[in-house]
């Protein structure tokens, strides 16, 4: 991996740096890139031989230093030619299977008013409440929305079936339960939604996140360790791969083929693992680093890039090949800590949040805030982190307020104000997850529980 600071896996009171041993290309360009110019530079000169303009061409060649000589060529028109044919071919693609399910995701680059097939956030309702023996900061949902797991303060970790959650909440299975009881038999254990109850942690599980191709759980705690668990095996309840860091971990994010592993911590500084071996990459150029602790990465969903966003106020976007920062937004949430960040399904958006209370959608092609979604927080300055997330078409846009409890939510497109939703919890709500597939959500709270909300049929 190019332009990577290898280390050993991190051990604690042993940080990674910017020094670890790095390929020869992190000094200039990789070569492909080089090839690739020097090919650029070769076909703009015989275009312009090719034109008429020979002292012209001549210039430019003495000043990169062709050689060969270039001879008059229009290679160059047909490469742009094809270029443009391909560009608006692109533009009418078949959509994939997501796509054609789910819808094609937020693009106002072609649709800025569009008539959702989507759920309003308000409609939800909570069909199933667990609880921990601790504030519950951590949720996450798999990647066919089938599974979702809770982490908690107590450092335990819940895994439960969306199915049998649902079975559960529906009211023939309530009145099967009170029959149960009336004649003095035990409910049927093999039924309940809790299919999993994970302890190998210190201290708080503070991020969850579902292997995108394999029944494995990563989870991240403040005990400075990285766990891995194959919840395929009914009897599990010890990770069977343990990563090692210096700092307590804040967030996690896997990479879309499932081989990588991107971590922020209350360090500066953002790490790759491998999930195989378990070695630890780092950005080898000190300046890309972040200078205060990172609250949440994300990988683009092609794997191309990395979003980070850290109580330093910016947020960074990464080029995960080159593990390079491409583009820092300073001062996004005007000087205030970057709670969450998220890429939109085709990766030319980040949606972001900050405790100024205001969520921001932005494009990463001009580096610029398209949309503010404003009105959440009675005070306008929050205390702890909430996330801004999308629902699982993108249509809407929600973010729980801390001061009320309840679940503000904008029309993505054009930021209107859609109906509130009071959430029931007794605390602030940490940390709120959508489905990827259907309409519900996770809601996990200070009040040491978790409440999965959906939309009934």
């Amino acid at each position: 991996m190019n332009n990577y600071g290898v280390i050993n896996p991190v051990a604690p009171g042993q940080p990674g740096n910017g020094n670890a041993a790095v390929s020869n290309l992190t000094i200039g360009l990789p070569e492909n890139i080089v090839k690739t110019r020097d090919l650029l530079y070769r076909l703009i000169i015989s275009q312009l031989f090719y034109d008429g303009y020979q002292q012209v061409a001549v210039t430019l060649s003495n000043m990169v230093h062709t050689d060969p000589p270039c001879p008059p060529s229009d290679r160059l028109m047909h490469v742009v030619t094809l270029g443009l044919e391909s560009e608006s071919v692109s533009k009418h693609r078949t959509q994939n299977k997501t796509e054609r399910e789910l819808g094609p995701g937020l693009d106002l680059e072609f649709e800025t008013e569009m008539q959702s097939q989507a759920p309003e956030p308000a409609q939800y309702e909570t069909v199933y409440v667990t609880a921990h023996k601790g504030p519950c900061r951590a949720g996450a949902f798999s990647p066919d929305g089938q599974l979702c797991a809770t982490g908690s303060q107590d450092a335990s970790i819940k895994i439960l079936d969306v199915d049998r959650m649902l079975a559960k909440s529906s009211q023939e299975n309530k009145n099967q339960q009170a029959q149960q009881q009336a004649a003095g038999v035990q409910a049927d254990q093999a039924q309940h939604p809790v299919i999993r109850t994970l302890y190998d942690h210190l201290e708080e599980v503070s991020c969850l996140e579902f292997h995108p191709k394999e029944p494995i759980l990563a989870s991240g705690s403040r005990d400075l360790t990285i766990k891995l668990f194959d919840y395929s095996k009914a009897s599990v309840k010890k990770a069977f791969r343990t990563m090692s860091d210096a700092s307590p971990l804040t967030c996690l994010n896997f990479h879309p083929s499932g081989d990588f592993l991107v971590a922020g911590t209350v360090s500066p500084v953002l790490r790759i693992y491998d999930v195989n071996t378990a070695q630890c990459f780092i950005s080898a150029i000190p300046s890309h680093h972040h200078t205060k602790p990172i609250n949440s990465v994300k990988w683009s969903n092609d794997g191309r890039h990395l979003v980070s966003a850290s109580e330093d106020g910016s947020i960074k976007i990464w080029d995960a090949v080159s593990n390079r920062c491409v583009s820092t937004f300073l001062q996004a949430h005007d000087g205030s800590d970057v709670c969450s960040v998220n890429f939109s399904r085709n990766g030319k958006y980040v949606l972001s949040s900050g405790k100024d209370s205001l969520v921001k959608l932005w494009e990463l092609s001009t580096s610029r805030c398209l949309i503010a979604y404003t009105g959440a927080g009675t005070t306008g300055k929050q205390m702890l982190s909430a996330q801004a997330i999308f629902n699982y078409t993108e249509d809407y846009v929600m973010f729980p307020d801390e001061a009320t409890t309840s679940l503000c939510c904008w029309d993505s497109r054009n930021a209107s104000r859609k109906q509130l939703l009071n959430l029931g919890h007794q605390g602030s709500v940490r940390q709120i997850v959508h489905s990827p597939t259907n309409a519900a959500f996770l809601t996990c709270s200070d009040d040491m529980r978790a409440r999965y909300w959906v939309k009934r049929a």
